[in-house]
């Protein structure tokens, strides 16, 4: 999120989350205002975790070029539109890292294209990604961190989400601000700003971001990252929230990148918590196995009805 606030919605999602933000809670009675500005992002964290215990996740992906029209954001070109399939579970020490998988269902011609990620909190142990090309029958280990000032680190399936969106983070290679104190869509909000450490600035696209955070629900609303010369590049909008199985979350993200004028929205349109899921199945074998990954994954659906 790269700083800790975007990556941390976008973890959930799909990994996934491959979500979102995503960051959730059970809602206490009444706003919490005595709290810093990390204890809010740890709160966050905290509970982020709940939405990757064993939860498997169907979403639509919808990609275009984007202008305005009566001040409103609107796709001027067809959009493109993906249906992924995604399986996440929580592991390592006190189930702080999280495995994976991310494969696209919809459209045929992309079907069984897919994304297996290994996040660690562990500062010094650097998160894995790798993607399949059912095309090429081929595995690429692929950048998840920026390296350079030119570079950029890859976009998940085409999409304005990028890998570096998507992957967890350590809550202490950041430091949190304060901002302001407030509200936003009628919901009472802290507004932090997130900046990489010494350690970290090299490893993000990201000089700092701004996360609106519902100091009731501790979900992010809205995040606004900038790049190292503090000029906005990218912004995420966080809608229609919902409390699923004791969990806030929000079902519909849309990532607009201010740079490449190109927007992508997220849709989740199912989510399942707590189902039995084998850590076998979050390897490269179902990258490339797919009689093994269709197998197992009519398992998971069967689970989730």
């Amino acid at each position: 999120m790269q700083t800790f606030s975007i990556q941390k919605t976008l973890h959930f999602v799909f990994v996934t989350v491959l979500v979102v933000a995503l960051n959730t809670i059970s809602m206490p009675s009444l706003a919490e205002t005595d709290l810093s500005a990390r204890d809010i992002m740890q709160r966050m964290d905290d509970n982020q975790r709940k939405t990757t215990a064993s939860a498997f996740t169907r979403m639509k992906l919808t990609t275009c070029k984007f202008g305005y029209k009566d001040s409103k954001i609107k796709c001027v070109e067809k959009p493109r539109i993906k249906v992924i399939e995604s399986v996440q579970i929580n592991t390592g020490v006190d189930n702080k890292d999280t495995r994976a998988i991310a494969i696209i269902i919809e459209p045929a011609s992309e079907r069984g294209i897919g994304m297996l990620s290994y996040s660690y909190d562990n500062p010094d142990r650097e998160n894995e990604t790798w993607i399949y090309l059912s095309a090429l029958r081929k595995v690429m280990r692929i950048s998840v961190n920026r390296r350079d000032d030119e570079g950029e680190p890859a976009n998940l399936f085409g999409t304005e989400i990028s890998t570096e969106d998507r992957e967890s983070g350590n809550i202490d290679d950041y430091t949190y601000t304060l901002l302001e104190r407030g509200e936003y869509r009628g919901r009472p909000v802290a507004i932090i700003e997130s900046v990489p450490k010494p350690h970290q600035v090299q490893k993000s696209s990201y000089g700092k971001t701004r996360t609106w955070v519902d100091t009731e629900r501790f979900i992010a609303l809205k995040i606004q990252m900038f790049d190292k010369n503090d000029n906005p590049i990218k912004r995420v909008d966080v809608g229609k929230i919902e409390k699923i199985n004791g969990v806030w979350l929000g079902r519909s993200l849309t990532f607009i990148n201010s740079v490449s004028q190109r927007l992508t929205n997220m849709k989740l349109e199912a989510i399942n918590f707590d189902i039995v899921i084998d850590p076998s199945f979050l390897t490269q074998r179902t990258l490339t196995d797919q009689a093994f990954r269709e197998r197992y994954l009519n398992i998971l659906r069967e689970q989730a009805q």
